[in-house]
């Protein structure tokens, strides 16, 4: 009993390592069943018996991988500042061009957009749980936009213009990342 459920539960994680990797390089659209069930080296009728659906198993990758794709961010420190653009960069240079392909799909593929609602709301959450120093005795709209601010020099978008399309090295667009972030910091 104890090994059939252990076979069960290798299956699983394979069929979602599986599709982690289709997912984050290829389109939504362009991946099938039948593929994932090749690449995990199973039956597609396995891959529906524990998952149901191609839009099922994405909401279950995008659960199972979650945790991993943020474990590095969450080793930072309230208020350490370059622990946390330290941290958010090893992020994104492992998981940044993962994420756009996703993100770049979420208007189009309704199984998406809860995942990427749900990645910016804890980006927000990160953000002013970790850089929350520059919040600090500001009310109201001012806060609203302070922290607008942080998001977007933070965001995903921002570490792909400075590495991707501007081509800074890694460290040139983490400092650059850091000293918007510390001047948002010293604005009254």
């Amino acid at each position: 009993m104890r090994a059939r459920a252990e076979q069960v539960a290798a299956t699983r994680e394979r069929i979602l390592e599986s599709a982690l990797g289709l997912f984050g390089t290829r389109l939504y659209d362009d991946i099938s069943l039948d593929e994932i069930a090749a690449v995990a080296e199973t039956t597609v009728q396995t891959v529906i018996r524990h998952f149901g659906s191609k839009e099922s198993l994405f909401a279950a990758t995008a659960d199972w991988s979650s945790e991993r794709m943020v474990a590095r961010r969450e080793e930072a420190f309230p208020g350490d500042t370059t622990g946390a653009v330290h941290a958010l960069v090893d992020h994104y240079e492992q998981w940044g061009d993962v994420v756009f392909l996703i993100l770049s799909q979420e208007d189009r593929v309704p199984a998406i957009r809860p995942h990427t609602d749900e990645g910016r709301a804890y980006h927000r959450a990160w953000v002013e749980r970790l850089l929350g120093g520059a919040l600090a005795g500001l009310r109201g709209n001012a806060r609203e936009r302070r922290l607008a601010q942080m998001i977007a020099v933070t965001d995903l978008y921002t570490w792909k213009l400075l590495r991707r399309d501007l081509g800074l090295s890694r460290r040139q667009a983490e400092t650059a990342i850091r000293e918007l972030v510390e001047a948002l910091g010293k604005e009254e």
